[in-house]
């Protein structure tokens, strides 16, 4: 199998992202709030797969028992196949919370009413950034060297791993936000997480990758030799938790106490299992306002 043949096996190929766009705002055009009558019982989490689907199936499994004894009811978690996924499960009612990330989290708030509660700490910091990240034998030193190259990003409902990365070219007068990224690269894919994204660099499938500035700890040692980063984003508020619209609000005030026990010494190792923050802090919308106008400015949402 040659190298397009891979590329195009592991990754969707960036052209379906407009037709993507589409149908996504278009689920939501008609949605109606899930009533509080409707509610499933247990309580069911959505988690995005920004890493290895397979290993979050097992850390769900322990969350959800930690949830499960500490609330006093059932709870169970499923990963969705994407970012859009999890804010179409917080609006069906598949999903009463979901971890995600500030993009899909200011989609779900403006088009079906979701509510923010708790935002996670990595390395002490309620922030982070996204990076483009290249291999380091490629000769790739600055932004300019990547024009006409191939870019791998992970998700394109995503602020880390996608709109912040793409707007480090834009801040570089590269690209202006309105453009179609292939009018600078030679190539745009989609890989479906931060982790593969930044593999596809490591493994020589295209030249860069713009994902989270922590992609790099969901590699191998061999692979994380290979690879650099040589750009960085303005900073982003950091991945949260948030709730449907009507969820009750005994399950939810239950729910954040039981995620905020996980900052206490005798649960912080649980804390692992659920994308390995350094721990949670209370969140409210003002905190993502910098995200909605980034969703604003690149069309996610009307200006």
């Amino acid at each position: 199998m040659n190298r397009e043949e891979e590329m195009k096996r592991v990754l969707v190929i960036s052209g379906c992202f407009l037709l993507f766009l589409f149908a996504f705002y278009l689920s939501f055009s008609s949605a109606d709030a899930v009533s509080d009558s409707e509610k499933a019982n247990p309580l069911v989490l959505a988690f995005i797969p920004q890493e290895n689907p397979e290993k979050l199936i097992g850390d769900i499994n322990v969350i959800t028992d930690y949830l499960q004894k500490e609330m006093g009811m059932p709870v169970k978690g499923f990963v969705t196949q994407d970012h859009a996924a999890a804010v179409e499960a917080l609006r069906n009612g598949d999903a009463d919370i979901s971890f995600m990330g500030g993009l899909p989290y200011v989609l779900a708030h403006n088009l079906i009413g979701a509510e923010v509660i708790l935002s996670e700490l990595y390395r002490g910091s309620p922030t982070y950034r996204g990076r483009i990240f290249v291999r380091r034998e490629s000769g790739i030193k600055k932004l300019e060297d990547l024009r006409g190259k191939s870019i791998a990003f992970a998700d394109p409902i995503s602020e880390s791993g996608y709109i912040y990365p793409l707007d480090v070219f834009v801040q570089a007068g590269l690209l202006k936000p309105t453009d179609d990224p292939q009018k600078f690269f030679g190539a745009v894919y989609f890989a479906g997480g931060y982790q593969q994204a930044i593999q596809a660099v490591a493994n020589g499938l295209v030249d860069a990758a713009g994902s989270s500035q922590f992609a790099d700890l969901l590699l191998t040692p061999s692979q994380l030799e290979k690879v650099t980063w040589i750009a960085e984003s303005k900073p982003i508020p950091s991945h949260l938790i948030c709730v449907r619209k009507n969820l009750d609000e005994q399950r939810k005030q239950a729910f954040k106490k039981a995620m905020l026990k996980l900052n206490t010494p005798e649960y912080r190792h649980l804390l692992r299992h659920v994308y390995s923050p350094d721990g949670y802090i209370e969140a409210d919308h003002e905190d993502y306002e910098s995200v909605e106008e980034m969703a604003r400015q690149y069309g996610f949402l009307n200006k």
